[in-house]
């Protein structure tokens, strides 16, 4: 995640470049070391360098990352000749890296030979099959083609191999949402809670998904991983405090006529009730009657 110092960084260097103030290798550098997309200006300036053999061979070694950061950007932007040029340049002067393989596997995906790229990247998955890049790249491949039941296959495999990529597992959490299979994006929630207890975007996660599931036990689960979102945020979370609101209203409902184990106690939905009205009231006090007449409707008071 890029830090406000760093955005600050990048678009002062970004102002300074494009207005002819110089440094433009150091704007590709940091946005290399940022990982951020800036496509169009890195093929712009990218060349601007790598076109003058004086500024080219100034780099260094770095010559040869920089033709790779403007392949792929060049790619970003259908260039697909910039790219094919800078591809060929680096199979040149490495002619069995697996890295300039994976490149070529982009350009055959950049032009939609879908089958050829996937070629590539089986034979180099079969010399490398712990090449995290390579099984990435057939899962975006998949989802560029709309084929999700491909996508969900290939994620799968990736995950039993590299079980500790937590952006791999929201991934699949977020397809098999998109695709109503809530049951089975539970268990990459729960798979995510585990790793990293302390982000609160993964607890609201998994109670939304619990709270769609519906029946007492998943509402009460939804209920607490709401309320953990709202410790984990200090209170600062206005949807999970309305997942509380929804929870208790539900858990009201299902429980009438039941045990009083089942009945909840009505303490937590008015604490944040109360907490969702101050927030209106300081930030959206226009709204604060239609909230007021929401919770009603939920029975839900402060």
């Amino acid at each position: 995640m890029v830090s406000k110092t760093e955005e600050t960084q990048l678009s002062n260097l970004e102002t300074q470049v494009d207005n002819g103030g110089g440094g433009a290798w150091e704007y590709l550098s940091l946005v290399r070391k940022l990982k951020v997309r800036r496509s169009d200006r890195v093929l712009k300036h990218g060349l601007s360098i790598l076109n003058d053999p004086k500024k080219r061979s100034s780099l260094g070694p770095d010559e040869w990352t920089l033709y790779e950061q403007v392949a792929v950007a060049a790619m970003d932007c259908q260039s697909l000749d910039v790219a094919k040029d800078c591809i060929k340049v680096l199979q040149k002067k490495f002619p069995e890296s697996k890295r300039v393989g994976r490149l070529e596997g982009m350009l055959l995906e950049a032009k939609g030979a879908w089958t050829e790229a996937e070629k590539a990247y089986s034979s180099l998955l079969e010399d490398n099959p712990l090449d995290q890049v390579i099984h990435k790249r057939r899962v975006a491949m998949a989802k560029a083609q709309g084929n999700v039941s491909v996508a969900i296959e290939w994620l799968n495999k990736y995950l039993e191999i590299f079980m500790a990529d937590h952006d791999s597992w929201r991934e699949l959490a977020e397809i098999y949402v998109s695709l109503q299979m809530y049951k089975q994006a539970a268990f990459c929630y729960e798979e995510l809670i585990l790793s990293q207890p302390m982000v609160p975007l993964y607890h609201l996660a998994y109670a939304d998904v619990l709270y769609t599931l519906g029946g007492l036990e998943n509402l009460q689960n939804a209920k607490k991983y709401y309320a953990s979102t709202i410790d984990l945020t200090g209170g600062k979370n206005t949807r999970a405090l309305f997942g509380i609101c929804l929870c208790s209203s539900a858990i009201g409902q299902i429980a009438k006529g039941r045990n009083k184990d089942d009945k909840e106690s009505p303490e937590l939905q008015s604490l944040a009730a109360t907490a969702l009205e101050r927030e209106y009231k300081q930030k959206a006090s226009d709204k604060l009657s239609l909230l007021t007449a929401a919770l009603k409707g939920l029975k839900v008071s402060s």
